[in-house]
Order: C-alpha cells, then sequence, then structure tokens
C-alpha cells in the first residue's frame, strides 16, 4: 500500500458497521461523538433507501448517536441529485417509499406514470406486483431504467430480505433492460458524498462491513478503505476477494484514539 495521507475526512456505512440487527455496536456512539467533537467532515452512508435523513437521525438518536440531519446521506439522495444532473426537471415513476420519493421532489422532479422519463426503483417494505407490472410497460415504452442499489438482500429482525437488487433482476428479466445502479458499489455514491462534505479523496476514508459494496466503492473511488468485522464480511471472505482493504479492524471502537 502506498503511503496515504492524514484522514481528515471520514465516510462511514450504517448497517453493520454503527448499527447491527438494530443495536448499536459498542463503541460506534462513542466514535460519532469524537469525530463531532473533531470537527471533521463525515457523512454516514447508506444504500437503503426508504427512510429520509430526518428518519434516519431519529432512529440513530433513540440509539444513543448524536448525527446532523445533514451529515446523513443515502442512496436516495444520490440517485435524485444523479437523474437532476442528467436531466433537470425530469419526470418519473417511482418504486419506493418516502426517502425516494422526497428526494426526488426535493430536485424537482415530477413523479408521474405518463410517459416518463426514467422508470426508478427503491427499497421498499412491500413490493407491489401491480407496480413492477407498471414498470415493465413502461420501460418497454421507452422509459430510462434507474435503480437506488442493486443489493439483492436487505437485513431485517426475521432474517434476508429479497431488496432492490432482486427486483430489479426481476424488471430486467422481463424488459432485457438493465438498470444503472446508483449506490454502492458505484463511485458515484462515493462522488456525490464527497462532494457534498468538500471532501478531497486524497485524505478521506471509507468505513464498511461489506467487501463487495462498501471496500470496492471506497477503493475504486480513491479513498483509504477500512473494513470492520462487526457486519457481513469475515476477515477469511475479505482474504477470498482480487482486491483488498487497506486495513481490517474488529469495529469502529478501535479507531477512536485516531480521530
Amino acid at each position: 500500500m502506498r503511503d496515504r495521507k492524514p484522514v481528515e475526512s471520514w465516510l462511514t456505512d450504517m448497517d453493520g458497521v454503527l448499527v447491527h440487527e438494530g443495536q448499536p455496536v459498542p463503541g460506534a456512539p462513542e466514535f460519532i461523538s469524537r469525530l463531532r467533537g473533531s470537527g471533521k467532515r463525515f457523512l454516514v452512508l447508506t444504500n437503503n433507501s426508504i427512510y429520509t435523513p430526518r428518519d434516519l437521525q431519529a432512529r440513530l438518536t433513540r440509539m444513543g448517536f448524536d448525527v446532523p440531519e445533514e451529515s446523513i446521506w443515502t442512496a436516495a439522495l444520490a440517485t435524485a441529485q444523479f437523474l437532476a444532473d442528467q436531466r433537470p426537471g425530469g419526470t418519473a415513476y417511482v418504486i419506493g417509499e418516502a426517502g425516494l420519493t422526497t428526494a426526488m421532489h426535493a430536485v424537482g422532479y415530477i413523479l408521474s406514470d405518463f410517459s416518463p422519463d426514467y422508470v426508478v426503483l427503491g427499497e421498499t417494505r412491500t413490493y407491489s406486483f401491480e407496480a413492477i407490472t407498471k414498470a415493465v410497460r413502461l420501460i418497454d415504452a421507452g422509459a430510462r431504467f434507474i435503480c437506488t442499489n442493486p443489493d439483492p438482500t436487505g437485513p431485517s429482525a426475521e432474517g434476508a430480505l429479497p431488496a432492490a437488487g432482486s427486483v430489479a433482476a426481476m424488471i430486467s428479466k422481463a424488459t432485457g433492460v438493465e438498470p444503472y445502479f446508483v449506490g454502492k458499489p458505484n463511485p458515484m455514491m462515493m462522488r456525490s458524498a464527497l462532494n457534498t462534505i468538500e471532501a478531497h479523496s486524497e485524505t478521506t476514508a471509507m468505513i464498511g462491513d461489506r467487501m463487495d459494496t462498501d471496500i470496492l466503492c471506497g477503493l475504486e473511488a480513491g479513498l483509504e478503505t477500512v473494513l470492520v468485522l462487526t457486519g457481513i464480511s469475515s476477515r477469511a471472505e475479505a482474504e477470498r476477494y482480487p482486491y483488498r482493504p487497506s486495513r481490517i479492524i474488529g469495529s469502529v471502537a478501535d479507531l477512536i484514539d485516531e480521530i
């Protein structure tokens, strides 16, 4: 590994890094508190597009985290920003919940099922077969296909849940059209986050628990990457990938003294 400049900004995944199965990871609230006290710029990232930053802030507050709303960056926000840059003032048929629809409205998009510019697929607690059918027909008619994130499953207390990536595969199979994924591991998610806090890749670190999304995304965006072992990927699994994180640690608690 080449020598890197000191870390001045931090990006961290949420589930598996700060929170695990609805509970704070030991030491994670203290890590965030130390970050805030240091004055260093940071963002909490999530591929989940169900919730708005305000929703997530409230959830984290209940678990003992002091995270400002503006320090939360979701795949829904990144997707809305991408579409606003690509086609300002466009129209979209959206499958998703408040996190996605609110972000789309905020960038001036009109949500419509009448000849929309895009079909935008996000996470939702209850995927509707009727809505999926509508998406298939709109894509067949020429709408461009965008998906917030490629995750095939998401976590829950009862076990894995089908997520946006699985539903996107169903729509692709029916239409022959592959979506453009904006969320991790697309480095665009990292770049949009960096731009949001005016940070530079050479002095930013990405903390994640998944080799195939967090670490890959950070690596491709030119960031220092830190794999924590409190979520999906184990040390043994990490060794099987053709790329490596900058380092592997037990949890974010191990980073407190570095801030």
